[in-house]
């Protein structure tokens, strides 16, 4: 089966064979709603909601973009001012992952046992089905801190959280599993519609997983881990390659284009423009993804951001690149210049990843302008000037790794606002109204003060500033 014909019935449900002999119960059931969903269905459906919620831009859902400080907003500020109650973005990326994700994970998991795949396969499949899992879990750590893990899908009605870095070490475990269970053949085909059932590609993005999660670490006291995770995800194969990106390629008409077309195209609305705080690093860089980013809509070369925090006019300033209003644009939950900046991270400290930092610095930028069709030679061009070269860069080690993984994250939102978090860099722009930078954290959802208040209460004790967007999560420690 095509992956148009998957996403099309992305929540197709197995049909039950009828026997010949019927006994009179059958008569209750309605076969246009199959009680039995197959495994490949539910998997299907998990990497559909996962990634269009870390794609999607609208402010219900994901502000991400805005809390990395890409866009500016026009006429509701009010998300660049890291507002989150109203519109309740904070509950949904929660309800998304905890039921839509990892809940028809976990379901997958157990509707495969009864399924006519091979053992083999079926143990592929629930490897699968746990990256994806572990992802989901980090997501929620790196947002939130502490959150329900232990008793989260158990018979507790009000579980208790666990702290962040308490799930790191029991996700790493489960990764390290997933890893090693990845076969040869996972038997979903196109049923996978991120990479096709291909194991040896999920195990590239599952080693860059845990990659992404010992540099995490790594300023930690738990460095010893760190350096073991980074070195073994390196020996053990990551993504290098634009071709190898964790990436689902969206359709050209609705329910299964990008979100971002629903967004920006769609909905017939104008809210987003490119921010100053964008802007003005990429100028100041003479950096030529600029024209890939936006528009030249004030003209030839001509790129101006909007005041972030503020309202602003939207024919006043650069606009989005239609690149994105793509309803075919893929939505990307990992990509080669993420890892290559993640290694030059982990050269810097000593591990042995193959390569010097700048190496992989170099790497992490050309991956980049490949990724936004520029060219090699156009990428060599920038790399060589003074402002960008890794020799002269101003800065620390850190300020230029962060500096050019933030330019690099474009379009991912989550994990730019996590690159500022573990490097403090860029530079941000204070927000025009809140008067603050991009806090490190979001605030629990309001339906956890009303379903598991004394649980939640506890947690947000043991932080900081509780259940502030000021307390840090566990691994954010400057």
């Amino acid at each position: 089966m095509k992956m148009k014909n998957i996403l099309i019935i992305i929540a197709a449900i197995a049909v039950v064979g009828l026997s010949a002999c019927k006994d009179l119960t059958e008569l209750n059931v309605d076969q246009k709603r199959p009680s039995t969903v197959s495994s490949a269905s539910l998997i299907t459906n998990a990497e559909k909601q996962l990634v269009d919620r870390m794609t999607s831009t609208n402010v219900n859902n994901n502000t991400f973009r805005l809390w990395a400080e890409f866009w500016a907003q026009t006429q509701y500020p009010d998300e660049s001012n890291f507002e989150l109650t109203e519109r309740n973005a904070n509950g949904r990326l929660w309800n998304t992952l905890y039921v839509s994700v990892i809940g028809n994970l976990r379901e997958a998991k157990k509707v495969n046992d009864n399924e006519l795949f091979t053992d083999a396969q079926k143990k592929s499949q629930d490897a699968i089905a746990d990256v994806l899992e572990v992802y989901s879990w980090h997501i929620l750590v790196d947002v939130f801190g502490a959150v329900p893990y232990t008793n989260a899908f158990t018979d507790e009605l009000t579980p208790a959280y666990d702290k962040g870095d308490f799930i790191y070490g029991e996700i790493s475990r489960k990764l390290d599993d997933a890893i090693a269970n990845l076969g040869t053949d996972s038997g979903l085909g196109s049923s996978d519609i991120i990479y096709g059932g291909n194991t040896s590609a999920w195990k590239k993005f599952a080693n860059s997983l845990k990659l992404r999660m010992a540099m995490r670490l790594a300023d930690g006291a738990n460095m010893t881990d760190a350096k073991r995770m980074a070195e073994e995800a390196f020996a053990s194969g990551v993504i290098l390659s634009n071709a190898d990106n964790c990436s689902l390629a969206y359709l050209s008409a609705p329910p299964n284009t990008n979100p971002l077309w629903v967004d920006l195209v769609q909905s017939g609305r104008n809210d987003f423009i490119a921010s100053n705080t964008l802007i003005d690093h990429m100028t100041s860089l003479s950096d030529p993804r600029i024209g890939q980013y936006f528009e030249d809509n004030l003209g030839a070369g001509t790129y101006l951001g909007g005041t972030f925090g503020s309202g602003n006019g939207y024919v006043n300033f650069s606009h989005i690149t239609p690149t994105l209003k793509d309803p075919e644009f893929p939505g990307t939950l990992m990509n080669a210049a993420e890892v290559h900046f993640l290694l030059a991270d982990a050269a810097e400290r000593g591990f042995s990843v193959g390569g010097t930092p700048e190496e992989h610095y170099n790497a992490g930028i050309k991956a980049s302008f490949e990724e936004w069709g520029l060219t090699e030679a156009d990428a060599d061009a920038y790399i060589a000037t003074a402002p960008v070269a890794y020799s002269t860069a101003a800065g620390t080690w850190k300020e230029k790794i962060g500096m050019q993984k933030w330019l690099a994250l474009y379009n991912r939102g989550f994990e730019a606002w996590s690159t500022y978090r573990l490097y403090d860099a860029p530079v941000m722009n204070i927000a025009a109204d809140a008067g603050i930078t991009p806090p490190p954290r979001w605030i629990f959802p309001n339906t956890e003060y009303s379903l598991n208040k004394a649980n939640l209460e506890a947690a947000a004790a043991e932080m900081s500033n509780g259940d502030s967007p000021q307390s840090k999560v566990f691994w954010d420690l400057h």
